[in-house]
């Protein structure tokens, strides 16, 4: 068994699951992909800073988390977890490693689809990852927000934004 080399656990064996399968299959199912804590922070930051937007354009690859047409912009939120985010905040479950790695893989590669997508229709897109906004290394509301306008004013057809210590993929 391979035990973690990074974070809080770095070198400890991993505990066993205290759920039952069923109770840990019922406590996923109501994580949501859509209106999270990171995402409704920066759209109510965004519009106090008067930036309009449409939420979940289903026209556009991958359906984004925020749609700014007057900019030609699109913003997606991306949870560390669920896309596998080389940061603090991402940390592979020791139970089912090889189905954990299969779904966030799987994650990655739909992501990087999208991302084409959404440039070959001529739109701009910026990842925000969740690691920007919480967390020990975030950079917190204010300083993500601020890079986030200072993408959107500019020109830069993409850009990510992460925590301080985030190596970013």
């Amino acid at each position: 068994m391979k035990l973690p080399t990074r974070g809080r656990n770095a070198g400890r064996k991993p505990l066993p699951d205290i759920m039952s399968a069923q109770q840990r299959s019922h406590l996923m199912s109501k994580i949501r992909g859509k209106n999270t804590k990171p995402e409704l922070v920066l759209r109510k930051a965004l519009h106090r800073r008067g930036y309009r937007y449409r939420l979940h354009h289903a026209t556009l690859p991958g359906k984004p988390d925020i749609v700014l047409p007057r900019f030609r912009a699109v913003i997606f939120v991306s949870g560390c977890f669920w896309h596998g985010h080389d940061c603090e905040l991402f940390r592979l479950p020791a139970t089912r490693r090889e189905f954990w790695q299969k779904k966030i893989e799987g994650n990655r590669k739909r992501d990087d689809i999208v991302r084409d997508g959404i440039l070959a229709l001529g739109w701009r897109h910026l990842t925000v990852w969740e690691c920007a906004i919480r967390g020990k290394h975030a950079l917190g509301v204010d300083e993500t927000i601020r890079r986030v306008c200072v993408w959107l004013d500019g020109r830069r057809r993409t850009a990510l934004i992460a925590g301080r210590s985030a190596a970013c993929h």
